[in-house]
């Protein structure tokens, strides 16, 4: 399994209640190497996967006249979504590791955020069932995403001090 796509590649069978296996990102190493040589924050498919939750709750919000008068509850989705994507990048900018996985853990918790935002919104009925479950499990998939990304990074880190 990608721990950056959250993808399997056909052999790998999970089900929504796996975690990330440690050593599953051990053994990816190449692709790993290779993610970590990116030198800009939107080839980071946590990233990635982040903007596409962002647009799934403006979309959401636009195509609802009642939710966009509720203007607390659009104005914390939508902030948090923005702020998986922002924290994202504003780590991927930093001088190290420890700092990049401050700024991991910010945004996984802002892609909980809005999963439980969309429980007010479909209670409220702002949106429909369909459009809930999709929005959820985007946050979901980015939130496992940056998981993976977080467990990598602090292995790394050990890995690291091992060696010196």
């Amino acid at each position: 399994m990608s721990i950056w796509t959250g993808e399997t590649d056909g052999t790998d069978q999970i089900d929504e209640t796996d975690q990330i296996d440690e050593t599953d990102q051990i053994d990816q190493t190449d692709e790993i190497d290779h993610i970590m040589k990116l030198t800009r924050f939107e080839d980071l498919d946590c990233w990635k996967e982040a903007r596409k939750l962002t647009r799934l709750v403006y979309e959401a919000i636009g195509q609802n006249p009642i939710w966009q008068r509720d203007i607390r509850l659009c104005g914390q989705i939508q902030a948090a979504s923005v702020s998986v994507m922002s924290n994202v990048a504003e780590g991927f900018v930093r001088h190290s590791d420890k700092e990049f996985v401050q700024f991991l853990f910010i945004a996984m918790s802002s892609a909980a955020e809005v999963q439980s935002h969309l429980y007010v919104g479909i209670d409220q009925k702002y949106l429909s069932q369909e459009s809930f479950n999709e929005i959820y499990s985007q946050a979901e998939k980015t939130g496992k995403i940056i998981s993976g990304l977080i467990k990598y990074l602090r292995t790394k880190t050990k890995q690291t001090r091992l060696t010196r």
